[in-house]
């Protein structure tokens, strides 16, 4: 399929008053709204100022629980408030048709991530609108964020040795081992900012030295450090431990060579007992060594994938960083072509951008509406344009032959052809108008 989306007008508008311009938008655009923000503190602010405003809205990020990340999102699906206001959190599985509008109040860092979730709006087929605030500091702003996700390898040297510290690890040892994290007591033992020490972790994480989890909603997992002809010299546990085994063994496949996610709630409702009694034997399980549990959990944790090595010895492969690197900054320098773009109709660029070429102007974006020095919009007068330029390959007319041959309102050929004169890109001998 295309990625055109005819019935979406892609819309950008410069303002130093995202706020004030916020609800100018939300006044003129009737029916249900997302409005994307970069953090969580900024997505409860704005649903606060929206609200006392008089315009209902809530407030959606990964750190609510799930109970009210459902609620909310079937208050907002129901239309028991008008505007979410999320994180890029929100999104997934998101099946509401009606979306009048969505909003872009911080730049994404991608065009991908953009179009996902500017695409959520007008399901229906019904026009919808697509709009990002852009002030001049977000050019900086998003910029930042490149220096923030690839911090100098340096630094982040500098995090795996704190992060040794951090949990007393012994050169050498460290391997599979798990431990709770905690960022913002890290970086305030050891004097780093959060967002680029989050960066320097993922780096990490993907070279193979850690398993970094930045805060997610995990499902349990669990793997068996001994094999499965060893279990029964664990059989004096007791029966409830007994049972407790089989039924993981029952339930789970490849339970001994990989990590399966489990279930505690099933597996309480099968042994009829409560789901903190099966933890709490997941747990001694763990501190038998028999088995190796992950728990559910929203906290971040830490993972040594290696043991710990020395730092000269620490290598973060040129596909891990460089290639990366400049996938990023590639996406972020094409997110602030389409931002700050004033001549280029904004449909054609996502679609150039995906690798998809369209001859036409989509004219409904902020760019195709907007008038030209000829006096007529932007669209109108590249179409047409373009027309008379097709017209006029290898062969000279005169202003009423191109008049006959258009079928357009002569006063707007006449204008363009003026203007194009004007600006060379046209000549005109004895009547004839040649290219």
């Amino acid at each position: 399929m295309s990625f055109e989306r005819k019935n979406l007008a892609y819309i950008v508008r410069k303002t130093d008053n995202k706020q004030d311009e916020l609800l100018h938008i939300l006044s003129k655009v009737p029916g249900t709204a997302i409005v994307y923000a970069r953090s969580r503190k900024r997505t409860k602010e704005a649903a606060e100022m929206l609200n006392k405003a008089g315009i209902s809205a809530n407030f959606y990020h990964a750190g609510l629980s799930n109970e009210a990340k459902d609620l909310r999102q079937k208050q907002w699906q129901t239309g028991e408030f008008r505007v979410m206001v999320a994180t890029n959190a929100f999104g997934m599985g998101i099946d509401k048709a009606d979306v009048r509008l969505v909003v872009h109040i911080d730049l994404p860092d991608s065009p991908e991530a953009y179009f996902q979730e500017a695409g959520r709006a007008g399901r229906d087929g019904e026009k919808a609108y697509a709009v990002i605030l852009y002030s001049k500091s977000d050019k900086a702003t998003l910029q930042k964020r490149i220096s923030d996700t690839f911090p100098e390898k340096e630094y982040i040297k500098q995090i795996y040795e704190h992060l040794n510290y951090y949990y007393q690890m012994a050169m050498g040892d460290g391997l599979g081992r798990m431990y709770d994290f905690n960022l913002e007591q890290f970086c305030r033992n050891f004097k780093h900012f959060p967002i680029p020490a989050d960066g320097a972790l993922k780096i990490l994480s993907q070279a193979g030295y850690i398993e970094y989890t930045d805060e997610q909603d995990n499902a349990s997992r669990l793997i068996f450090t001994v094999g499965r002809e060893d279990l029964y010299k664990f059989r004096e546990m007791g029966a409830e431990m007994e049972a407790l085994i089989q039924a993981i063994l029952r339930s789970y496949t490849g339970i001994f060579t990989d990590y399966a996610y489990i279930h505690e709630d099933s597996m309480a409702i099968r042994l009829n007992i409560t789901r903190l009694q099966v933890y709490e034997m997941l747990v001694l399980l763990s501190k038998r060594r028999i088995i190796d549990y992950i728990p559910h959990k929203k906290t971040p944790y830490i993972i040594y994938k290696r043991e710990r090595v020395e730092l000269h010895h620490l290598h973060i492969p040129k596909e891990v960083y460089e290639v990366r690197k400049e996938r990023y900054v590639t996406r972020i320098n094409a997110m602030l072509e389409y931002v700050t773009s004033d001549n280029a109709c904004r449909s054609r660029m996502l679609l150039r951008y995906f690798g998809e070429k369209n001859e036409h102007n989509c004219g409904q974006c902020d760019v195709c509406l907007q008038k030209t020095n000829s006096g007529l919009r932007q669209f109108e007068f590249d179409e047409l344009s373009s027309r008379i330029l097709v017209l006029l390959e290898g062969k000279s007319m005169t202003p009423a032959e191109i008049v006959s041959k258009l079928n357009i309102e002569p006063e707007k050929v006449s204008i363009v052809i003026q203007y194009l004169l004007d600006e060379g890109k046209l000549n005109i001998n004895d009547g004839m108008i040649n290219y």
